[in-house]
Order: C-alpha cells, then structure tokens, then sequence
C-alpha cells in the first residue's frame, strides 16, 4: 500500500521522552503499511538511531526512518529535514515529549475531506490539582492553534510556503509562523469548535468552476495528544523570556495577525514597572525623596499586582511562593530585554 502519511517528530537528546513517543506512534489504529515515522535527529545521536533501530524490529510496526540533521539547526530546521524527505501526502506533526491517542493519526486523516489543507488536533495536558505558575502556563496549549505538537498539512502546501521558516532556531513561535503563512497564502477559511476565534477570511481569488470554495483550515477534537509536563528547574520562566525575541520576528511578518491572534496590544504593565524602576533611581540619583518613594510604590505595586495573578490558583508552597515573588520582579525587565533584542535583530519596530 502506498504510505498515505508520514509522522515527523523532531528529537534532541531526549531518547527517555521519544521512547514513550515511538511507543504511542507504532501502535496507532492506522494501517501500519499506510503511514511512516519519521525522526528528525537535531544531535545526530547514535543513542536515538539505536533506539529506532529498537522499534523498528516489531513485526507490526510502520516504516521508520532516521533523519540526522546536519546542517541548520532548530526545531523549525529539523522539521523540514524531516518533511522534506517524506513519502506522504500528508505530514503530521508532533513532538517526543508528546503522547499521541491511538486513534490520532486516523482522526486526523480523516478531517482531509476535499479542500481541506490543513489540520489541528486536541492537546491535553494533564496536570496537578494546584499546579506551579510553570504547569500552568504549559497547559496554555490547550487553547493553542495549529501548534506542532498535534498538527497535519497536505504536503504539497508545505512546499509552496516554504515550510518552516529557520531563523526560528528555538520552540517558539515557528509552528505560528506557518500557520500564518498557510493562512495568508491560501486566503483560506477555518472551522473550529466553539471559543476557537476563528473567523472567515475571503480567498485571493474568486470561485470557479474548478474551485467553488475557498481551501480549509480544520479544527479535529477527536486527533488527541497528550503533553505531560516536564519537571522544571527553580526559577525556570526567567530563561523563558528570551523567546520573547521571536515574538518580533512573527510580528514583523504577519503583524495583523499577531495583534488579533497572539497579543492584542504591547506589555504596556511591563514597561510600566520599567519605567517606576528608572524613575525611582533618578530620584535616588538626584536626592528627591519624593520621587523616589512615589516611583517605589508604583513599582512595588505593580510587581505585587503581577507576582498576585501569577499564584492566583497555582500552588502556594514557601517554595513555590518564593519563587514568584523572585521571578516576578526580574521578568518584566528580561522581558523588555529580549523584545528589544528581537527588534534590533529582525530591524522591526516591535514594542
């Protein structure tokens, strides 16, 4: 039988995260001659080529091919490595720290009705009964649309857009990226469930005889992943800020679609607390005492308010607690940091 989809799951060093994951992938409820995997290794790693050789021995199990990366590295480059050396008329994507449902390959292959192009699945991430601010922000991925962790394109799509775009060189923000390209290149429609915000967008060019409809963007409940957190160090959201620097790079390419999809306005309370910073050192600078308590309190104030919404139904371990307060204080300033980082770098006027 002629492989219908290929499975591409970019890997770094993580063959305890992508065991589990080949575990899920080769017992899909798919026909197994019908769809391969793919492993796009970004380390090049003889422990993950081992560990596919592993799998690769059940009798049952579909095609799997390893991938090394060599050149241009990131998740977005692995990706198309990966896509790129594919059988399938359709790609999905996961990740190895991703457990895909056994019915999710087929859920997701079946949405491709006629004018389908693309599609996204349920992620599910389970978490504690009083997560860390961490877990919680994790499970954000639930509401999130067309992210690689659990999503499907018609192949042919990917080669007109390009793929991924590889300046992306962390997991942040690419598998937006494409969406948006898909999107705007095809002027497609999207459907999804309730509370998706998906809106109708007018195709580039008008019906015909042989295109009555515009091409689709599908929601598919029923592809089901599951994303289970991963332990994180103390004080793990400071090294996260740095993804801010991609934010610029997708604004500076779909800047309509970003205030209207991924942040509507600026992190105006941030640089808030960066200004009541400054003006409270001047103030010290200059010797107005006045000043320098007025910018004190607004500055403690603000910081409060943010350090308050973040514990706001998480855990309240002196732990837990500590590191909220720490974090909340530095975040607003790594923030703006790596914002201006990412406007300097992709010449963009990013606030």
């Amino acid at each position: 039988m002629m492989v219908r989809a290929s499975v591409v799951v970019p890997t770094f060093k993580r063959p305890e995260l992508l065991d589990r994951c080949l575990a899920a992938l080769v017992t899909q409820k798919f026909d197994p001659s019908a769809y391969e995997v793919i492993i796009a290794d970004d380390a090049a790693c003889a422990e993950t080529k081992r560990l596919l050789e592993f799998w690769s021995k059940r009798v049952d199990a579909p095609l799997l091919r390893y991938i090394p990366v060599t050149q241009t590295h990131g998740p977005a480059a692995a990706r198309n490595c990966g896509w790129r050396a594919a059988w399938g008329e359709v790609i999905a994507f996961t990740d190895d720290d991703c457990i895909p449902t056994p019915d999710w390959l087929g859920a997701g292959m079946e949405a491709f009705r006629q004018g389908v192009i693309g599609v996204w699945g349920r992620i599910i991430v389970p978490l504690p009964r009083t997560p860390t601010d961490y877990e919680r922000n994790a499970a954000e991925l639930e509401k999130a649309e067309f992210v690689t962790a659990n999503c499907f394109y018609r192949r042919d799509v990917l080669a007109e857009v390009g793929g991924f775009d590889e300046r992306f060189t962390r997991p942040w923000r690419e598998d937006s990226d494409l969406f948006f390209t898909v999107w705007e290149h095809y002027g497609g429609r999207s459907e999804g469930g309730a509370g998706r915000g998906f809106t109708s967008l007018c195709s580039h060019e008008k019906p015909g005889p042989e295109r009555t409809t515009p091409p689709l963007l599908v929601y598919a409940p029923e592809a089901v992943v599951l994303h289970p957190v991963r332990p994180a160090p103390w004080g793990v959201s400071l090294g996260q800020q740095r993804k801010s620097m991609f934010n610029a790079l997708l604004y500076k390419k779909h800047p309509t679609l970003y205030r209207r999809r991924i942040q509507s306005a600026p992190p105006w309370s941030y640089y808030c607390i960066l200004g009541a910073l400054l003006v409270l050192f001047v103030g010290i600078g200059t010797g107005q005492e006045g000043l320098a308590l007025m910018a004190a309190g607004t500055w403690g104030f603000m910081t409060g308010r943010f350090c308050g919404r973040r514990l706001r139904r998480t855990s309240h371990t002196p732990r837990h607690v500590a590191e909220m307060i720490v974090t909340s204080a530095i975040i607003p300033l790594l923030s703006i940091f790596w914002r201006i980082c990412g406007a300097l770098r992709f010449r963009v006027f990013f606030l």
